[in-house]
């Protein structure tokens, strides 16, 4: 990945961290890595576990961030869950995965239980 993607990346993972704090949510964690892959934001509110996956682009010419996160990226990301969940020792009944839209200004369009 070259580095101004890794800065778009980062840009918009830092807007969705800062929209979700805005909306009373706490950012448990950022960037969680194992070998199988990466959880971009895992916040928490009220109880409720949000795994946010964050989806930065320029334009739409290849469509949206959303449309990225295709039933096999869904899939990886739920087994991440649980593999985080494990890790961390944390418990909830109530989970939610979402997807965070960010274009190149930052601006967010969220998409709560998104899968």
């Amino acid at each position: 990945m070259t580095a101004k993607r890794q800065r778009l990346g980062r840009s918009g993972e830092d807007a969705a961290a800062r929209f979700y704090r805005s909306h009373g949510y706490q950012v448990l964690d950022r960037n969680w890595r194992v070998k199988e892959g990466e959880l971009d934001l895992i916040c928490e509110r009220g109880g409720e576990i949000v795994f946010v996956e964050v989806k930065t682009r320029t334009s739409t010419r290849f469509g949206t961030g959303a449309e990225a996160v295709t039933p096999a990226k869904q899939r990886r990301i739920r087994g991440l869950a649980l593999q985080w969940l494990r890790a961390s020792g944390r418990r909830s009944s109530r989970l939610r995965f979402d997807v965070i839209d960010v274009d190149a200004q930052n601006r967010i369009k969220p998409y709560k239980n998104a899968f």
